[in-house]
């Protein structure tokens, strides 16, 4: 057996933030501690670090196709600098992307770097409702278009075919690992991706109805030096370097517990973070709501939120969630990038204004909201903790005045979220 090793095994990019925390949180469950970076960490980040996987949070999936593609490679020349064995580039469990990338075209820059021909694209996540069958995405029961996210402000998903979506963003020939290869073990899921290489295909979308579907394509693929997906595929990884003898045991309740004020601050337009807000206002906890037509025209909405947080008896949520007629009223108005970028700078200020007021715990929903957000705090580096929710995990900022965290996709989360998040983080490990 191979002595566990302190240098880093698995290296990762996430194409946001609420994902690459998603990511982390899988690998923690499967034995492997984890770090995540905001952005690329420095060289004296990296002297310190002590992890089996590190987490690089870009903020990649909507900026210019060449823009994620520089970022990803550079995110890839500092990992490959700590020696992982592996990659892994992770997207939305919905494939959040548009007809111009930025899934397709990263996954062929990383491919290229690391001088190989082939990966997998499963973004499935059967916890989260996440399932791919003859390469269409399922969201619980329905097509990915038909689902809500075809309703999204940024990266509205019309069409469920995944092997049509990355072929429209990829010059390299996709394919299709079909779920009776997958269903048959790891031998004929290797057997299949053999064929696969053999017929020229670069990027396979694979099938996945089940956790153990993942298992399988995680030890199938256990040599590819490159893994594209959703968090969900990761679930088979730590397994092979467990067998490898590589990991080390850990408890993965020992984040500090971080005293303070909190606050749940939401700018998520998804139909599960609509929910959560509806629940916490029918619970007639106090709330307010950014205004992004108030902001344009420049009446003091940050100082005014940060007025109703400190003078509020009870945790507050701040938000900018509205149904998708309410976004699409405001972004024709204001235009869809101003819109955005008026309420992530909105609530990234007041996430410092609450900071200066006493506020340590930060539940926050919506990967642009909670790049808004760490990135006004001031946070570069995760320790990871226990799961809140599928998808979710509990995190401290490693800092001299540590930060508890809670970053959640949109998309993910039961509708009570925010209550129990706010739990999570005021006990610590629990």
């Amino acid at each position: 057996m191979t002595n566990p090793t302190t240098r880093p095994l698995l290296g990762c990019i996430a194409d946001d933030f609420t994902g690459a925390t998603d990511l982390a949180n899988m690998l923690v469950r499967g034995g492997m501690r984890t770090v995540q970076s905001i952005g690329i960490p420095s060289r004296e980040v990296a002297d310190g670090l002590d992890a089996d996987a590190i987490v690089i949070a870009l903020k990649s999936r909507t900026t210019p196709v060449a823009e994620a593609v520089e970022e990803s490679l550079a995110a890839l020349d500092w990992l490959r600098e700590q020696g992982c064995e592996q990659i892994f580039f992770k997207y939305c469990s919905t494939f959040d992307s548009t007809a111009a990338g930025n899934i397709g075209q990263v996954s062929e820059a990383l491919l290229k770097a690391l001088g190989s021909d082939f990966t997998l694209a499963c973004p499935a996540f059967p916890e989260n409702g996440r399932t791919i069958f003859r390469g269409h995405l399922f969201v619980q029961d329905q097509l990915l278009n038909e689902s809500g996210m075809q309703h999204h402000p940024l990266t509205p998903m019309g069409d469920a075919n995944l092997v049509r979506v990355l072929q429209r963003q990829t010059a390299l020939p996709v394919g299709l690992l079909r779920y009776d290869a997958v269903a048959a073990g790891v031998d004929a899921t290797r057997t299949k991706i053999a064929e696969l290489r053999a017929q020229g295909v670069g990027i396979a979308i694979a099938d996945a109805l089940s956790d153990q579907d993942l298992y399988t394509l995680g030890s199938a693929c256990a040599d590819l030096p490159l893994l594209t997906g959703g968090s969900g595929l990761a679930l088979g990884l730590p397994g092979n370097f467990r067998r490898a003898g590589k990991l080390r045991d850990f408890d993965v309740n020992t984040l500090p517990t971080v005293s303070g004020g909190e606050v749940v601050l939401a700018g998520s337009a998804s139909v599960a973070t609509l929910g959560q807000v509806a629940a916490w206002c029918e619970a007639g906890r106090p709330a307010l709501r950014i205004d992004p037509i108030a902001l344009a025209a420049g009446e003091p909405v940050v100082a005014q939120a940060l007025a109703f947080a400190r003078d509020s008896a009870h945790t507050v949520l701040i938000y900018a969630t509205s149904t998708p007629a309410e976004v699409k009223a405001v972004q024709q108005q204001l235009g869809v990038e101003r819109a955005g970028a008026l309420v992530e700078n909105a609530l990234g200020e007041i996430a410092a204004g609450l900071r200066e007021q006493g506020v340590r715990r930060f539940v926050v929903a919506g990967g642009e909201t909670s790049g808004a957000v760490v990135k006004a705090l001031g946070v570069n580096l995760l320790q990871i903790g226990a799961q809140i929710d599928p998808g979710v995990p509990a995190t401290v900022s490693s800092s001299t005045e540590p930060l508890a965290l809670a970053l959640k996709s949109g998309n993910f989360g039961g509708r009570e979220f925010f209550a129990k998040a706010l739990a999570h983080l005021a006990g610590g490990a629990q």
